[in-house]
């Protein structure tokens, strides 16, 4: 089996690396490939460099791994979750002040779910399932955040994920997403953080996810 792990920043991944005494490129783990790539952040960084990779590899399934910040405050910070669709969430028009979706403009889909496979979802059975959306800006102000929950409805949000799952399909790759809680969406506050929390859970389980692979 051979699969490719997707990371925007090496930090995220740190204790997973270290653990299994990987580095970013091929690797092996009880004797499947495992590659590991680090993208840089946002969709743009993300997207030349699945593109790059996918073009000259093929993969069993990927997995973006990552942290991010939740509008369900339901979820507990450094709580794991697998996103299950994803949604570029700015990709369209204003019209004074309405959102016009790409969908609506006829150009294109903003929403985006990966492709599934027996494999990934037996090894991410445990997580909860969560809505993502992908921006740019992340958002800090309360009108934004209203506006945006009332248009569509996410749990979670990242710089990444709706870029990731893109291109995985584009490719017919399955694809998942495993993201841990480090913040809420709120007005921007760093006091409430909890960035090495959301880093420790996400590489235990990914330890974990990848420990059980055979």
């Amino acid at each position: 089996m051979k699969s490719l792990i997707v990371s925007a920043t090496e930090s995220e991944i740190a204790p997973f690396l270290s653990h299994f005494s990987f580095k970013n490129g091929s690797n092996y783990l009880n004797g499947n490939q495992v590659v590991v790539l680090i993208t840089g952040v946002g969709m743009v960084a993300t997207g030349f460099s699945m593109g790059y990779v996918l073009a000259k590899n093929s993969f069993d399934f990927a997995l973006n791994v990552g942290i991010a910040g939740s509008f369900n405050e339901r979820l507990a910070l450094g709580e794991v979750v697998q996103v299950t669709d994803d949604c570029f969430a700015e990709l369209g028009a204003m019209d004074g002040p309405l959102f016009i979706s790409i969908d609506e403009l006829g150009f294109g889909n903003a929403m985006v779910a990966p492709l599934r496979s027996k494999t990934l979802d037996g090894l991410l059975s445990l997580e909860k399932k969560m809505k993502g959306i992908t921006v740019n800006c992340v958002h800090g102000s309360d009108q934004e955040i209203s506006l945006i929950k009332e248009r569509l409805c996410p749990d979670v949000e990242t710089m990444e994920g709706a870029a990731f799952f893109y291109a995985c399909n584009q490719v017919g790759l399955p694809s998942g997403q495993v993201r841990s809680i480090s913040n809420y969406v709120e007005r921007r506050d760093k006091s409430k953080w909890n960035i090495p929390l959301a880093i420790e859970t996400l590489n235990e389980r990914l330890i974990n996810l990848y420990t059980a692979i055979r």
